[in-house]
This record gives C-alpha cells, sequence and structure tokens, in this order.
C-alpha cells in the first residue's frame, strides 16, 4: 500500500531518501533524533494565535496590495549581450530574481537556485506567481559548469528547471538527501555532488563547501526534516563567493567567514522576513550583520541582497526588502549592489547603485530607521546573547 501511495504523489513532491542515500542521513552528526537539527534552535512556522493572525493579516486586502508593485518591474533588457564576453576582473554576478545567480568565477559558470518556472509551487494553477519575467530564457543562458541548490522548498528547487538542466552536462552540488528529488526528475547519480555541513566537492577546478544555515526544508504533505538545508561557500583559483540560501541569523556566519573568507562577494537573503517566523529568515539589517561576519567583522567585499523582489511570501512591502538593504549598508559604509533582475555585475567594478524599485513601488514607511546606529546593535548584541544560550 505504501509503495502505491508513494507511485501516486505528485512528480513535484520529489522522492524520499533510501538505501545508501538514507545511511548516510542516518550517520550524519546534524541528522538527530530522526531529523536534521538547526546549528541553533529555530522555529519554523507560526503556531496556535500566532499562526490565525498571520493569516488574517496576509489575505487582508490593504495588505495583498502592499505586497506587490504598482507597475512593471524593470528586467535588464540585454543580459545576454552582456554575458557574451568574459569578465575582465574574472569575477561577474547576475541576480535573475528571487535567490538565482549566475557566478561566472575564474573562467567557471556556477548557476545558484536556478527558478525558471512561473509559480513556486507544486501546482500549476495555485501558489506565489513571480511578479516579473526571467530575465533570459534557460536555454539561452549557455553552458553551465555546477548547478548549486541551497534546499528543498519550491522557491529554491524548481522541478520544470532542473528537468530542463537535467538534459545538460551540468554537475549538480547539492545537500544531503537532496539528491533523491533530483535524481527522480532525470538527473544521473553520476552527476550528483551530495554533501553534508562542511563537506567539499571540486568541480572545474571551483571548491564547493556545503556550510551551515539555520532553517528547514520540506516539499510534500509531510516534512520529514529528512533533507538538509545548507549555504555555500565556493572558491576558485583567484575569487571567493558565498551564498546563504534561506537563513536566520546565527554565530555561525562568523566560522564561516573564518574558515572560507573573505569573500569577494555575498549573496545574501534579505526578503520574505516576518515576525512570525524570525529564526528562519533574516531582516536587512540581520543580512547586513551576516555579511559584516563572514567578513571577519568589518565592510569589505560586495553585498548581493537576493530573495525578494519577485515572489510574494510574506507580509512586508514588496519593495521593503530593497529600501531597508540600502539603508543597512549605508549605516555599515559596506558596499551593497541592487541590480535590476539581469543586469551583470563586477564586484571589482561599476556597482549597479540605483533604486529603482522606487518607480514602481508604493510609498514606504522606514521604521527600522528610529535611532538605528543604538538600537540595531542594542538588538543585535542580545540577540546574540539570545542564540548563545539556545546552543
Amino acid at each position: 500500500m505504501r509503495s502505491r501511495l508513494r507511485s501516486l504523489r505528485p512528480a513535484a513532491f520529489g522522492a524520499d531518501s533510501a538505501g545508501e542515500r538514507l545511511e548516510r542521513i542516518h550517520r550524519s552528526p546534524n541528522f538527530v533524533d530522526g531529523v536534521f537539527q538547526n546549528p541553533v534552535g529555530a522555529r519554523t512556522r507560526p503556531s496556535g494565535a500566532s499562526g490565525l493572525e498571520f493569516a488574517k493579516i496576509y489575505f487582508q486586502k490593504e495588505a495583498r496590495a502592499r505586497r506587490s508593485p504598482i507597475g512593471t518591474i524593470p528586467v535588464h533588457p540585454t543580459t545576454l549581450a552582456d554575458l557574451a564576453a568574459p569578465p575582465a576582473s574574472g569575477l561577474r554576478l547576475t541576480w535573475m530574481g528571487h535567490s538565482s545567480v549566475l557566478a561566472e568565477i575564474d573562467g567557471r559558470r556556477v548557476l545558484f537556485d536556478p527558478v525558471w518556472g512561473e509559480r513556486c509551487s507544486p501546482f500549476a494553477f495555485a501558489g506565489p506567481k513571480r511578479l516579473h519575467p526571467v530575465p533570459v530564457p534557460l536555454a539561452s543562458l549557455g553552458p553551465v559548469d555546477v548547478v548549486v541548490i541551497s534546499h528543498d522548498h519550491y522557491d529554491h528547487l524548481d522541478l520544470p528547471t532542473i528537468r530542463a538542466l537535467a538534459s545538460t552536462d551540468t554537475v549538480f552540488a547539492v545537500p544531503l538527501g537532496v539528491g533523491a528529488h533530483l535524481e527522480r526528475w532525470g538527473v544521473p547519480a553520476s552527476r550528483l555532488r551530495e554533501l553534508d555541513w562542511n563537506e567539499s566537492t571540486e568541480v572545474a577546478g571551483i571548491r564547493l563547501t556545503a556550510t551551515p544555515a539555520r532553517h528547514f526544508c520540506g516539499r510534500g504533505l509531510r516534512n520529514q526534516q529528512h533533507t538538509l538545508w545548507a549555504s555555500w561557500a565556493v572558491a576558485g583559483p583567484e575569487h571567493r563567493i558565498y551564498h546563504s540560501g534561506d537563513t536566520g541569523y546565527f554565530p555561525g556566519f562568523r566560522d564561516i567567514g573564518a574558515e572560507h573568507g573573505p569573500f569577494d562577494a555575498t549573496m545574501i537573503q534579505i526578503g520574505a522576513y516576518s515576525e512570525y517566523w524570525p529564526d528562519i529568515h533574516m531582516t536587512p539589517a540581520e543580512g547586513m550583520r551576516a555579511h559584516l561576519d563572514l567578513q571577519g567583522g568589518r565592510p569589505s567585499g560586495v553585498m548581493l541582497p537576493i530573495h525578494w523582489g519577485t515572489f510574494n511570501l510574506a507580509p512586508h512591502p514588496w519593495a521593503e526588502p530593497g529600501e531597508w538593504t540600502k539603508d543597512a549598508a549605508e549605516e555599515a559604509e559596506q558596499p551593497a549592489a541592487v541590480p535590476r533582475p539581469g543586469e551583470p555585475f563586477e564586484p571589482a567594478g561599476t556597482l549597479p547603485l540605483d533604486p529603482w524599485w522606487r518607480a514602481v513601488a508604493a510609498p514606504i514607511a522606514h521604521p527600522w530607521r528610529r535611532s538605528e546606529a543604538t538600537d540595531v546593535a542594542q538588538g543585535r548584541d542580545n540577540r546574540d546573547l539570545d542564540l548563545a544560550g539556545e546552543r
């Protein structure tokens, strides 16, 4: 009966781990009491009265209007032409929207969390729909050396996108357990590099390391926490970059930076945050603190804000993550690039700094600005103490 039910499960739900893969999961030091554990404690969803309160706010008509742009989101019009020549500095990043980034690093091409589908959902007819088109067709993007997946949520692991990439020669680097989904969708096991936290693999001269993150997993009706979530440190002969995936703030960013940094550029999640799930997504202020932690506590490199602008996944205003990140960067004196979707830039060159979202967004309040220099610092100090107490 169980086998029959499994065969009826929609393909988008992926597959359960079995055999040697499941044995590896059970041996993982991060798999305790039957589930993967976070580096520090984390509440993953609103519960009880808070869950009902969130639902009421989320579906309120006025709140829904604030979560969408009031005009057409500008997509960079010449992405393919701009990508035709190699980056002069050896490192170029192209944010495709949400958490999807093409990184050209030391002659290789790394594609993070590619989502080219219309909805981040298991169903084609329901679920969050993208607010802007993809900047370039996936088939026109050209060869990719390695596709990196941070975790198996629908806005990071997209069935139609993976099926399209499965027909190429690219290698897939994924957290432990996620390979079961990809194999079901047609990716040969020989092209999978499936890693636990702090494990590394080398692809075409680029070293990729799965590093800890504070989040959770799950695609089906039951969330068994049997697939791992990760951030990623990527090192080439000349450059180093970091992709946060989805994560709440935690002190481990300092350890990741000490081990694998400093980074020429970081791609940091700064959207879809909420007071209802403060442990699993970061606000822009927390994202800036994470970048600084990764860089040894001082401004350096370039921060690229990701996980915003493309899908409505939280109750905050649509453009608030961009506006708040810009303020946080100025406060920290940290360079932060804010490209339009599809706009390539080189961290060593001229950065895209224009607040393009203002032309298509309703006016935004700035509640985070209240005496930020003291409030944010004090709040972070208190939060660090709380996190240390959870370990």
